[in-house]
């Protein structure tokens, strides 16, 4: 493994050290909060579950919210950046490579603004930036987007995993302030179909790690795919050689 495998692995690393540990915390305060909250509600009722969990559960789904959508633009950075350096981008379209720089800043700044906003005029603006910034990125020609295959997409799960983690961001102050629970309800509903994405980010992730070869591979996988190497063949045509850039 070369610098260029390691930095490949920097992305699922912390998605798979970090946040899916995160994401089952996440669940199990989520589940104890709802459970406490309907216990309560009933004629006399009193829980035994802490009032604190309700706290925990705020606290720890921002950082989840905010840790998917930083893995996410991480995820981005590696294939944009890796083939800029490959294909001397800044060289042939500098004001491209540098448009795309400058929606990775003004994304996480975006982002940044979102959690200390309070205002819901203010929220609603930094979380579409902040969507918008995501969605544009993943547009470039760098990302591999399986599109044939968009229902098994890693890139489109993560996307679509991220944008709602910032609608949940942009809105958890309602939550607490609608006493009708309508805002409650649609983020139960989102953050299940949240969770689902995830385990489908698990399965995709995992298959896209075993068909990205190696830095030293490449080349010859390359070779592969330009002699059409796929049973039945010509004699010799799988005895490859490095593609020439």
């Amino acid at each position: 493994m070369d610098s260029k495998d390691i930095a490949a692995l920097i992305h699922p690393f912390i998605a798979i050290g970090f946040v899916f540990p995160l994401i089952g915390v996440v669940v199990y305060f989520a589940t104890l909060t709802r459970s406490r909250r309907l216990k309560t509600q009933e004629e006399g009722g009193k829980s035994k579950i802490p009032p604190t969990v309700g706290t925990e559960h705020l606290k720890l789904g921002r950082l989840l919210s905010n840790s998917v959508v930083s893995v996410a633009l991480l995820g981005l950075a590696y294939p944009i950046v890796s083939k800029f350096l490959e294909k001397q981008t800044w060289n042939s379209e500098p004001l491209r490579a540098g448009f795309v720089m400058l929606m990775f800043v003004l994304t996480i700044v975006s982002l940044i603004f979102l959690n200390k906003a309070r205002a819901k005029l203010w929220r609603g603006i930094f979380a579409t930036l902040t969507g918008m910034g995501l969605i544009l990125l993943g547009c470039q020609p760098e990302i591999y987007r399986r599109g044939s295959e968009w229902y098994i997409s890693h890139y489109h799960y993560g996307i679509l995993a991220a944008l709602l983690m910032i609608f949940s961001l942009a809105t958890f102050p309602d939550i607490y302030a609608d006493r009708t629970h309508r805002w409650r309800n649609v983020h139960i509903v989102l953050n299940s179909f949240a969770f689902l994405l995830f385990i489908g980010q698990g399965f995709t992730g995992t298959r896209d790690l075993l068909e990205i070869p190696l830095a030293w591979q490449s080349p010859y996988i390359e070779q592969l795919y330009i002699n059409n190497c796929q049973p039945p063949t010509a004699p010799g045509a799988c005895a490859v050689q490095p593609a020439k850039k």
